[in-house]
C-alpha cells in the first residue's frame, strides 16, 4: 500500500502511474490540503485518479491534517466508482462514520484512521485500521481487532481502554515524531524526522517509554 496526495490532481495521477508500475498493491490517497476544494472538486479529483490506475484506492479524510472533509453524500457518489474500494475515516466524528456505513453499505469498505476509536468504528460497521499504534504494537492491534471480530467484545474493548494512555503519548506531538521515537525506544534505529519536525522533547518521551512499558506488561 501506497500512501500519497497532493493538491494537484495531475502530480498525484503521475505518481500513482509510477508507483503503480513498481508493483504497490494499492494506493493510499488523502485529500488535497491547504488550496484545498469543494466536495465537487473531491469527487472530480479522486475520479480523474481512479480512471487513470488500475489498482484499489482507498480515500483517506483527515480534515484536521489536510483542512477538507470528505462529507458522506461524497463518499456515496466516489463508492459507485469500482477501483474506489475503502476510506481510512479520521474526521473524530463518530457520528459522520455511522452516516457513511449508512448510504454506502457494502461498496465503501471502513477502515479507522484514529486509535482511539477502532472498537466505535468497528461496531459500526468498519473492517479495520490503519494504525500509528500497529508500528509499535503490531500484535496486539491485531488481537484487538480481531477479538472484536471473533466475537469478543469485552475482551477487545478492554484493550481498546488499556492502549488509550500510549495512544495519547503517540499523540503527543505531531505524528510521526513520537512513534518515530518509540520505534528508537524498542531498539529500532529509526533517528530523529527530518525538518521541520523535530526530536520529541525529553519530558514527552519520558511519558512515551513509560506507557509503552505500560501496555507491553498488560
Amino acid at each position: 500500500m501506497q500512501e500519497l496526495g497532493g493538491n494537484n490532481t495531475k502530480h498525484v495521477i503521475e505518481y500513482s502511474k509510477k508507483v503503480e508500475n513498481l508493483g504497490v498493491d494499492g494506493l493510499l490517497i488523502v485529500t488535497p490540503y491547504y488550496n484545498k476544494c469543494t466536495q465537487n472538486g473531491l469527487i472530480e479529483h479522486y475520479k480523474e485518479i481512479a480512471k487513470n490506475v488500475s489498482l484499489p484506492i482507498i480515500l483517506y479524510s483527515v480534515s484536521s491534517r489536510t483542512g477538507v472533509n470528505i462529507e458522506p453524500k461524497t463518499c456515496l457518489e466516489l463508492s459507485k466508482i469500482e477501483n474506489i474500494v475503502a476510506i481510512k475515516e479520521a474526521s473524530g466524528n463518530l457520528s459522520q462514520v455511522a452516516e457513511i456505513a449508512h448510504l454506502c453499505g457494502d461498496n465503501l469498505n471502513i477502515y479507522s484512521g484514529n486509535d482511539d476509536q477502532v472498537l466505535p468504528i468497528l461496531s459500526l460497521g468498519g473492517i479495520g485500521v490503519i494504525s500509528v499504534l500497529s508500528n509499535v504494537m503490531p500484535e496486539y492491534t491485531h488481537d484487538m481487532v480481531q477479538n472484536f471480530f471473533n466475537g469478543n467484545v469485552t475482551t477487545a474493548s478492554k484493550m481498546q481502554l488499556d492502549a488509550i494512555p500510549l495512544i495519547k503519548a503517540l499523540f503527543s506531538e505531531v505524528n510521526p515524531i513520537p512513534v518515530k521515537a518509540a520505534l528508537n525506544v524498542l531498539g529500532f534505529n529509526f533517528g530523529v524526522p527530518r525538518l521541520p519536525l523535530t526530536k520529541m522533547t525529553d519530558e514527552k518521551e519520558k511519558i512515551l517509554k513509560t506507557e509503552l512499558l505500560n501496555l507491553q506488561q498488560k
